[in-house]
């Protein structure tokens, strides 16, 4: 992250990671997934976290961050781990989480600005609303504590590109949701079944008894 030696015309130098060119040009630090990150090698990061310089042993160079230089982390956690199993986070150092002055909390897109995402995707205005209104059901399920899984955003986008390639809603969606066990991908398929009057194939597994329970409950079915 800070940088290392690097050959260089036959010659070896040291290169400047992410961090120095960040801070020496005043730019923003985009720390990805950083729960999936080597917690002993983010801690490199303390220091200038709390907008100190940084000395470079390896060249005697002090680096001071210029102005506009600031660092962001995204992470599918709080830094504490994923107790539900749905993401192979590491467990992140207090003191390093503290040093972060704000967190912001990103929840999933409304309805109006999911449908922002897709239009340019596709053509089929009918079809997106269909799928932002599945997906819409099956979070509040989730919430619900009714199943295990969930469609994410990135889930949908993926489902209007296939849809693009094959023409053919279910086949789209079936694709798109193989990646969940039968069960579930059974409880999304027959939702979005009953949701819109499509037809699926007989020979597709039952769907999921508590998705069905909940949707009875809701009066969706």
């Amino acid at each position: 992250m800070l940088g290392g030696n690097t050959l260089i015309d036959g010659n070896v130098v040291f290169r400047d990671g992410p961090v120095l060119t960040a801070m020496k040009r005043g730019a923003i630090l985009l720390v990805d997934e950083v729960d999936r990150g080597n917690g002993s090698k983010l801690m490199c990061l303390q220091g200038i976290l709390e907008g100190n310089g940084h000395y470079n042993k390896k060249t005697g160079e002090m680096v001071y961050p210029k102005e506009g230089f600031n660092i962001i982390a995204t992470a599918n956690t709080k830094g504490k781990g994923s107790e539900d199993g749905n993401y192979l986070s590491q467990i992140l150092d207090g003191a390093f989480l503290e040093r972060f002055v704000i967190t912001v909390e990103q929840e999933f897109p409304d309805a109006k600005t999911e449908k922002k995402i897709l239009t340019p995707l596709i053509d089929e205005v009918d079809f997106i609303d269909e799928l932002v209104k599945w997906a819409d059901v099956i979070r509040k399920t989730y919430m619900e504590g009714a199943i295990d899984e969930i469609i994410s955003t990135r889930r949908l986008v993926h489902i209007a590109k296939s849809y693009k390639i094959f023409g053919d809603k279910i086949k789209a969606i079936t694709l798109c949701t193989n990646r969940f066990d039968d069960e579930t991908k059974a409880g999304f398929l027959d939702l979005y079944a009953k949701m819109t009057q499509e037809y699926i194939q007989p020979e597709n597994p039952e769907y999921a008894k508590n998705t069905r329970e909940f949707l009875e409950k809701e009066g969706i079915i």
